[in-house]
Parts: structure tokens; sequence; C-alpha cells
């Protein structure tokens, strides 16, 4: 299945979080949008692992991708070795996408960090020829690399090198994040407080987008880091 963007998040609701705004918008352009989650998130502290499957699935609708997947990789205790590069090759080359989305580089969860790396390494790696991967017992698979790796922001407030305006996709956003009812506020949640599940933290979602839309001059906004110098072929393509 070949792709224009793969979102990789280390749980379910990462990318939704992240990006959702930007998928939504790139999915109503006509761009086919997969997703990947590397863990199931059973180590959160509300909700399960089965509650967090059942929620990516309608959060995936709510959005229009064309794929979502859980790589099952140890929430937590994943690691940036070999092994999980190599499964994660499989399927950069199998959707094949010419932009990568993922964590951001640095953040207050350390699978983030960890997963912003992970990928990064295995999208460079996934080029190499040399590195043989299959999958499902079908023949060689090619080299791949994306064209960007681009990270989306999370919990800190780092600062962004590109914005996309994404005025006109945050109810979609929205909608897709709060598919996953066990995380965020709930006054009638009997579930433990985390530094998620507060109304602040809902709301924070709204007004950080709203303030980097006000900062490019749009209603609304989702920011990301790039790897290298992002290029235009004309300084007019700059708004």
């Amino acid at each position: 299945m070949k792709l224009d963007i793969l979102a990789i998040g280390a749980h379910p609701d990462d990318v939704e979080l992240g990006c959702g705004a930007t998928l939504s918008k790139e999915v109503s352009n006509g761009k086919k949008v997969g997703i990947i989650d590397l863990t199931r998130g059973e180590l959160g502290t509300r909700g399960t692992a089965e509650t967090r499957d059942a929620e990516a699935f309608n959060a995936a609708k709510i959005l229009g991708v064309q794929s979502r997947i859980n790589m099952q990789f140890a929430d937590g205790f994943f690691a940036n070795d070999k092994t999980h590069q190599l499964e994660l090759i499989r399927m950069i080359r199998f959707y094949r996408p010419e932009l990568v989305l993922c964590n951001a580089i640095e953040d207050r969860h350390i699978d983030h960090a960890k997963a912003s790396d992970l990928v990064s390494d295995a999208c460079f790696l996934s080029g190499l020829r040399k590195i043989e991967t299959y999958y499902k017992g079908n023949n060689a698979q090619e080299a791949w690399r994306p064209k960007a790796v681009y990270h989306y922001i999370q919990w800190r407030d780092l600062i962004p090198d590109i914005v996309v305006d994404v005025t006109n996709f945050m109810a979609a956003k929205m909608e897709a994040v709060l598919a996953y009812k066990t995380q965020f506020y709930d006054p009638e949640s009997k579930e433990p407080e985390t530094p998620i599940s507060s109304k602040n933290f809902t709301d924070s979602i709204k007004y950080r987008a709203r303030n980097l839309g006000r900062l490019v001059g749009v209603e609304h906004g989702e920011g990301f880091t790039v790897e290298r110098y992002p290029a235009v072929d004309s300084l007019f393509d700059l708004k």
C-alpha cells in the first residue's frame, strides 16, 4: 500500500493530539494517510489496552485515514535498537510514504523522545538496500526512504520550524482526540486524575492551536520541527 503520509506515535492518541488536524486536512486534499501506533498504551493510568484499541479504531474513522496498525511494542520499555528498527523498516517499506510524521524530539513522557529517535533512524536505515527485510513471507522488500521526517509537538511548548494552517480542521481533530473517552476530561469518571485528564489540558489543545495560528496569521495552526532545512521554490511560497 502506497501512502503519501505515514504518522507514527508511541501511544494511541499521540498522533491525534500532535497532528490530527493536519492529517484531516491532507485526507480532505485527497492524500493517502496511514497511522502506526508503536504500543497499545498498556501502562496508561486510565482505561486498558483493549479500550485504547477500540478508541484508536474510532479515531481513525473520524480522521478518514487509509490504514491504522499497532506494532505492539512494550509500552515504556521499547528501545531504539536493531530489533525494533527492523520491525519498523518493514512497515516503512510496505507503506512507502513520501512523508513521515512522528513524536516530539523531547517531551515529558520518555517514550516520546525514544519513539522520535527510533522512527528517524528507521526511516534512514530503510533507504539502505543492503538491509534485507521481508513482509508476510513475500519477496525481499525494496529499499525506501521518505523524503522528509517531521516531528509534531506534544506536551512541551517546543518552538516549531514550520506551522501548518489547520483552520477548519480543528473540529475533526477534537472529535478524534475525544474518541479516547477513557483518557481525557470526564467529570463523571471515577478513574485517577492524570496530567492529561484535566479540563485545562483539553482546553489547551484548542488554545495552543489558536496561538500558533495567531503567530502565523491564520485561525489555527499545528507546529512541527524538522530534521533538515525546508526548501521552497520561491519566497512567495512562504505565507
